[in-house]
């Protein structure tokens, strides 16, 4: 045999092993453990009279990339930045600049990642080399794919938080680029959310009911994971007089920021004053390993929503379920009296493998008896909530398909508030009256007030196809 057709024969091998590597780890969706399930009690996200941390929920993308200036502004002693994906542009330039300010006055600054997106999308850029060979600053990749390990492939790092001190945490599906945050995407910018958490017994070091404790020590736990790196933390001989110059233009450009908005630069902000009272928040989220996850999030919201009095709203950009999952929502709508929930039309969603699922599952999605709404606005909406009765809200990073229910890391934050819940019911119900019913044959109910954004045919037509393709391998979508 030629050596020709050995080397073929090699990577054919290889090839199979890549694929299979990647896939068949995923390809069976876990359930909770009874030892896990055992533990799950819905009463106790319930609190009474008046908890610790007063919450605000940051609706729009100005709103977001202000309050992270302010936030980082505030520092004193420690920031912790976690995000799916940081891409350059002019919101991630003025994080980075504040950060990087912070870390001058000696706080210490800690930044994570996913690995797949921070390769992608920071790799050899001289603005993360002048943040991460900062002394004060580091930065940690999770997950980096190894074509050798194609399990790696997957297991991605969903979270979206910034905590800063024991003071203040925000947390939602925000990345940090400029399609999330700030006005600088003014044509095809998202709709998102996020929560915003003060701990007004921040000063009192004794006291540790806040949320923030417990979300600082999941976060410290997973930047000990044996699958997070260093990186940007040595700079490239051939990077340093571009690091050296992008150092100095981040420290130029904050003294911009301040001249130009002094409002975000003050000493403190009166953050009681535009934060609202909570009884108790209570934070969940996945296992934090790389491989196929047990759905602790997906099990906790379910009990949560099957015990609802009244109704039940979700809001979620893409659905994608599995069996299980399909059951659940079966159980939700059979427990509950109203039960609704709002994803992306296909013509408007930006992910273009969950609608291809969406495309193909409709009916069994319609069949488990949620009222299904889909949402016919100028952008995709990226935010991720639920609401119970008239006093429990959940925001966080967690949509409701089978990637953040079994493979990804998610966190959510469950409000147990009346005043959160009536703002969020606010916001949601804009969102709604841009929405369509999905009646049970599939088409639209008619409504005057609200066009159908159109499908353009190219993607209708990919959607036939690809809606087909992808069953094969919907469990990572």
């Amino acid at each position: 045999m030629s050596v020709m057709k050995w080397i073929v024969r090699i990577l054919l091998v290889f090839l199979l092993y890549v694929i299979a590597g990647a896939l068949l780890p995923f390809a069976f969706p876990k359930k909770v453990s009874e030892d896990y399930s055992s533990k799950v009690d819905p009463s106790a996200f319930y609190g009474t009279g008046t908890g610790v941390d007063r919450a605000a929920i940051v609706e729009t993308n100005k709103e977001a990339l202000d309050v992270r200036i302010q936030m980082i502004q505030e520092a004193k002693e420690r920031i912790i930045l976690t995000t799916f994906d940081i891409r350059p542009g002019d919101s991630c330039n003025d994080v980075f600049a504040a950060l990087l300010a912070a870390a001058d006055r000696g706080v210490k600054v800690q930044v994570m990642v996913d690995g797949l997106y921070g390769t992608v999308h920071m790799s050899g850029d001289p603005l993360f080399y002048a943040a991460g060979s900062h002394p004060n600053f580091e930065i940690k990749f999770y997950n980096v794919p190894n074509l050798l390990m194609p399990w790696t492939a997957n297991g991605r790092m969903h979270d979206k938080y910034v905590i800063v001190d024991d003071k203040l945490l925000l947390a939602g599906g925000r990345n940090t680029f400029d399609y999330f945050l700030g006005e600088n995407q003014t044509s095809n910018p998202s709709y998102d959310r996020e929560v915003l958490i003060y701990n007004t017994a921040y000063e009192d070091a004794a006291n540790r009911e806040s949320v923030l404790f417990e979300v600082k020590d999941y976060f410290d736990a997973l930047w000990e994971e044996d699958s997070c790196q260093y990186v940007f933390d040595s700079v490239p001989g051939r990077l340093k007089a571009k690091t050296e110059s992008s150092a100095e233009w981040l420290r130029s450009h904050y003294q911009e920021m301040a001249d130009q908005q002094p409002e975000l630069f003050a000493e403190s902000f009166d953050y009681e004053a535009v934060t609202m009272e909570t009884h108790k928040i209570s934070f969940i989220h996945n296992p934090t390993h790389i491989m196929a996850k047990e759905p602790y999030v997906w099990y906790e919201l379910e009990q949560l929503m099957k015990q609802a009095k009244s109704g039940v709203y979700i809001q979620t950009p893409y659905a994608v379920f599995s069996k299980d999952m399909y059951q659940g929502m079966k159980d939700i709508d059979r427990a509950v009296g109203q039960f609704s929930m709002q994803v992306n039309s296909v013509a408007v969603g930006d992910n273009f493998m969950a609608s291809s699922d969406y495309v193909h599952n409709r009916g069994k999605i319609l069949d488990t008896g949620v009222d299904l709404y889909e949402f016919q606005g100028d952008h995709s909406s990226h935010g991720k909530s639920i609401l119970v009765d008239d006093d429990i809200a959940v925001i966080g990073s967690f949509n409701l398909d089978m990637r953040s229910v079994y493979i990804d890391t998610e966190v959510m934050f469950v409000i147990h508030s009346e005043e959160i819940n009536r703002d969020l019911n606010g916001k949601i119900a804009a969102m709604h009256a841009q929405a369509l019913k999905v009646g049970q044959d599939g088409n639209y109910e008619e409504n005057p007030d609200v066009p159908a954004v159109q499908l353009p045919g190219p993607k209708k037509f990919l959607f036939g196809i690809t809606s087909w393709v992808f069953q094969l391998f919907r469990y990572l979508i």
